[in-house]
């Protein structure tokens, strides 16, 4: 499979040089030249299968052309190795639990995926030594950090706008070491997200240093995130709940609710998605005016969210020709506010007994506001909620209980680096590094 770039002037390239530059030389996104449709019978029988088979056959039809079966076979199955359950909320209200991983996040799948793909390509150039440049809201740091942390011939830079994580979601990437080291920015998550292209594109940095992207910009990040979709299809299937599927997907930088569109374009039968927002908004007024206008991220209670210029919206329009008619005909768009998302959080808590993060709520209130009567919802419920803790325990007034896997992250001793958000002074850090 070659890859061309959404900015048009990069075509022709390997799924191995689109993974280790991750971004394209002209700036753009990375996209498979063929979106492969897979067969009806497999849609047929996909209630049938385990999480890995289901996901191995989505795999193979994005990377089985350029990955031995058996090591592809080895990744996705080493990748998917704990649960996801499926909740029912309340009438036709799902969550999808995508926390049960690592880190107690989503973005484990997708970081996983690509720790392991990448170190695949790397073994076949013994020399190599790779540098990723990961940007983070939150929950993308961590779940990279761990996936990569002691992985031979990578090491790990995670950007992170200071004071704008949670507490314990630092603890999960400054505390690690090894080969991980992360640098707190002051700035927000699009100073980071900034830096981390603007050293891509910097001549001199890449003649010193081989670096890569870990960020939903890579597609061994994002890509791996549609297993999630054609999981819920077939346990809705299961349920004889799999008619007029409605994805709800609470979205920051837009790689999450991108890999469910590319499983639509796979053939996956589900009706349509909604992208759920906190106040950055971007993509619901690009869906009310046909222009995208991006805009500096606003701090809210969803902090992973908080995003003034997604990188996927590229791969989005992509996707769809440019029409805007055709993206709003599939996506829908919802944005709420800090007051909405808390007051959601704490509804869904005393009537139906479930505890959302701030994330999650987005994505539960816009099912509740936009599901229609023959509809079946189902929102990502993208991370624990004890991630953020003081502001979930602020909401409903109750303790939340911490779940080992993040207690023991809570130990460690932070160890981070601090640096300005001009490129400069990230660029002469990154330099210090190749020696």
């Amino acid at each position: 499979m070659k890859y061309y770039s959404t900015n048009k002037k990069v075509s022709g390239v390997t799924l191995q040089d689109a993974v280790v530059k991750g971004l394209a030389e002209d700036k753009g996104l990375f996209m498979p030249d063929l979106i492969k449709k897979l067969p009806q019978s497999f849609f047929d029988t996909i209630e049938t299968l385990s999480f890995q088979e289901m996901a191995y056959t989505v795999a193979d039809a994005f990377f089985g052309e350029d990955v031995e079966a058996e090591a592809l076979k080895r990744i996705v199955y080493e990748t998917l190795n704990f649960d996801v359950p499926l909740v029912h909320v309340n009438d036709n209200i799902y969550s999808l639990e995508l926390y049960h991983g690592p880190t107690l996040a989503f973005k484990d799948v997708g970081g996983r995926f690509m720790s392991r793909l990448l170190g695949y390509f790397i073994q076949k150039q013994s020399d190599t030594k790779v540098n990723v440049l990961v940007a983070t809201s939150g929950d993308t740091g961590s779940a990279v950090a761990n996936g990569f942390l002691g992985v031979e011939g990578i090491h790990v830079y995670v950007l992170y706008p200071k004071g704008l994580v949670s507490p314990i979601q630092e603890c999960q990437f400054t505390t690690l070491g090894q080969n991980i080291t992360a640098l707190e920015v002051d700035g927000t998550f699009d100073d980071c997200q900034a830096l981390v292209k603007s050293a891509f594109m910097d001549e001199e940095l890449n003649s010193i240093l081989k670096l890569t992207s870990a960020n939903s910009i890579n597609v061994a990040r994002f890509l791996p995130q549609s297993f999630y979709y054609f999981y819920t299809y077939a346990q809705l299937k299961k349920l004889c709940k799999a008619e007029n599927v409605v994805m709800c997907v609470p979205s920051g930088n837009f790689g999450n609710i991108t890999a469910g569109l590319f499983g639509k374009k796979m053939g996956l039968p589900l009706k349509r998605f909604i992208a759920a927002n906190n106040r950055n908004d971007i993509f619901l007024q690009y869906l009310k005016t046909g222009v995208y206008t991006p805009r500096p991220s606003v701090s809210t209670i969803a902090n992973a969210m908080d995003v003034g210029d997604p990188s996927n919206f590229a791969r989005v329009l992509d996707l769809y020709g440019g029409s805007h008619e055709a993206i709003s005909a599939e996506i829908s768009g919802v944005s709420y506010t800090d007051e909405q998302i808390s007051e959601t959080l704490k509804a869904c808590k005393q009537e139906n007994g479930y505890l959302l993060d701030p994330h999650g709520a987005v994505g539960y209130r816009a099912l509740q506001d936009g599901l229609q009567a023959n509809e079946i919802g189902v929102f990502l419920e993208t991370a624990h909620p004890a991630k953020f803790l003081e502001t979930v325990e602020n909401i409903i007034e109750e303790k939340v209980e911490i779940p080992l896997k993040l207690q023991e992250f809570m130990k460690g001793e932070k160890k981070s680096i601090s640096l300005p958000k001009d490129f400069e002074s990230f660029k002469n850090f990154l330099k210090t590094q190749a020696t």
